[in-house]
């Protein structure tokens, strides 16, 4: 892969123009074990967000959920 397209990929994935430029450079050098290492940790970084988000989502379902069992128990209809 030439450097334009990984410049592009990983903008693609959401890396920032600090982290781009480091890992190209590492490339450029000859350091890919390095850079692989590098892009290797923002994807745990992402991974950790994504479950993040996936907690965040479980709970407001839990809210959405408990909200509506209230509503049905005051006033016998269903919320939707």
């Amino acid at each position: 892969m030439n450097l334009e397209q990984m410049k592009q990929n990983l903008s693609d994935a959401g890396c920032r123009g600090d982290r781009i430029t480091e890992i190209l450079t590492l490339c450029e050098r000859g350091h890919v074990p390095e850079a692989i290492q590098k892009m290797k940790s923002d994807r745990c970084r992402l991974i950790d967000e994504l479950h993040e988000c996936g907690r965040t989502i479980d709970n407001l379902d839990f809210l959405i959920r408990q909200t509506e069992k209230e509503i049905r128990n005051k006033s016998g209809k269903s919320f939707c």
